[in-house]
């Protein structure tokens, strides 16, 4: 064996972080979880909230007995929409990109008729209130990249809950600060509530 490959292996071995075998192989493949859906939901593939490791979940005031997890490799799948409105940090019109909020409900099995309500909760604890009527009318996105870059953490990102305002008329008519105030960055959490439902 060639002695210097060796000493530069194991200098690189030594050098990298240690993960514990049995934690690195609970990583999931594709990533962690980045956005959560609760509430009356038909194809969960999670268990309920659990209020020692969903800390920010529990500080937000959430329960749930199921719910259904997305990562970024599962919103990436799924079919993606582009819009470009005029954003109201800079005044300029950026790409967004992502599945429909309606994709995403649709995928985990939640009800969108007219008793649907939807609560969509930011890191921050912002939360924006939907109702099946909005859902129609805003079409939003859950927008995964920005002028074909993946949205960053700590930016508006990972995901934004996000419409076209430019192209919704009523929206397009007020001052641009005022046409985003449904659209929730550092989205997490979406609860889907219905007649008869949590």
């Amino acid at each position: 064996m060639n002695k210097r490959h060796f000493l530069h292996t194991a200098l690189l071995a030594a050098a990298a972080p240690a993960i514990p075998l049995a934690r690195a192989a609970a990583l999931p493949a594709d990533g962690p979880t980045l956005l959560t859906l609760s509430g009356a939901l038909t194809r969960p593939n999670r268990g309920a909230l659990d209020p020692a490791l969903d800390q920010l979940m529990g500080k937000h005031g959430l329960a749930f007995d199921q719910a259904r997890s997305f990562t970024f490799a599962d919103l990436a799948a799924l079919p993606a929409i582009e819009i470009r409105p005029t954003l109201e940090y800079d005044a300029r019109v950026h790409a967004l990109r992502g599945p429909l909020l309606a994709t995403v409900l649709e995928h985990a099995g939640a009800p969108t008729g007219e008793a649907t309500t939807l609560a969509l909760r930011a890191f921050d604890g912002y939360t924006v209130e939907l109702d099946a009527a909005d859902l129609r009318r805003l079409s939003p996105i859950i927008a995964t990249h920005l002028d074909g870059a993946p949205l960053p953490l700590g930016g508006l990102g990972p995901l934004w809950a996000v419409h076209d305002a430019d192209r919704i008329p009523e929206l397009a008519a007020r001052p641009l600060a005022e046409r985003f105030a449904q659209c929730p960055w550092g989205l997490y959490s979406v609860h889907v509530g219905a007649a008869g439902g949590r």
